[in-house]
């Protein structure tokens, strides 16, 4: 998303009705491409209100802003998308490089890097390895815990709306504690409590599944780590069987919660 010179919108209802996606994600892409730091394409899949939003304005892929899934043959709607995507990286503005000075043989000496053109183009691989501190580990926790807050009200608020019979309910108790329940006619369906502080490790995150809840027993518990280049979070793997037992990113460890808490309504 940072060093991206396109973004790709994929657009249906689910897009938009996706806090991450919308919320987060489409308000950067703007952003950057507000700023002429790189160039959105919004591509319409299926139908929805999408003209109203933010990307609304931008001009949209398949032509004429037509749906994926209306067209009779889905392989020339997708090429269209191609070739608005090429169109798009072609138009991108490079600056020229100014040619290699000619340089006089008694002066070679007195070149330096600053001089345009001495070395040609650079490579894109200056990634170095970040450094976090414990500080940037307490805020990328708390942020995460946040984000698992935002993610648990909004799916129960969904999850409403979309089946009549059911009934949730979300309360954030306190800035470390967060309570989640879903009852079907009366008759708890499903219930949870996530809090911040885990029992080996003060910048974990843990999850209780149940009605009864202590600050020593839990279900999952996820940990901040730290890759060459970002945080992540990582569980201690009770959660294997949902298959996301590896480095996490906040949304994907906010969706693993979900899991856990909605597969015991399902079943």
């Amino acid at each position: 998303m940072e060093s991206a010179d396109v973004i790709l919108l994929l657009i249906s209802s689910d897009f938009i009705n996706s806090w991450y996606c919308y919320s987060r994600e489409m308000v950067r892409a703007m952003e950057r491409h507000d700023t002429r730091q790189a160039r959105v394409i919004p591509v319409i899949l299926r139908h929805c209100d999408w003209k109203s939003a933010p990307f609304g304005k931008l001009m949209a892929a398949p032509k004429d802003g037509k749906a994926v899934t209306s067209w009779q043959d889905r392989d020339e709607a997708f090429t269209d998308v191609v070739l608005q995507v090429r169109r798009a990286i072609e138009s991108l503005e490079t600056p020229a490089r100014s040619p290699a000075p000619t340089a006089s043989p008694m002066r070679a000496d007195l070149q330096t890097a600053s001089q345009p053109g001495l070395f040609g183009p650079r490579s894109g691989n200056l990634r170095l390895k970040e450094e976090f501190s414990d500080q940037d580990r307490d805020a990328f926790v708390r942020n995460t815990f946040d984000l698992v807050c935002n993610y648990f009200e909004k799916s129960i608020h969904d999850i409403g709306k979309q089946h009549s019979n059911v009934q949730g309910s979300f309360e954030r108790i306190d800035s470390r504690r967060m309570h989640a329940v879903l009852c079907r006619h009366g008759k708890t369906l499903t219930e949870c409590s996530v809090r911040l502080g885990g029992l080996f490790n003060s910048n974990g995150i843990v999850i209780s599944l149940g009605r009864q809840h202590s600050d020593t027993s839990f279900n999952e518990m996820l940990s901040v780590e730290a890759s060459p280049h970002a945080l992540h979070m990582r569980s201690m793997g009770m959660a294997t069987r949902f298959g996301r037992a590896d480095l996490l990113t906040q949304d994907e460890y906010a969706e693993l919660l979900w899991s856990m808490f909605v597969e015991r309504a399902q079943r």
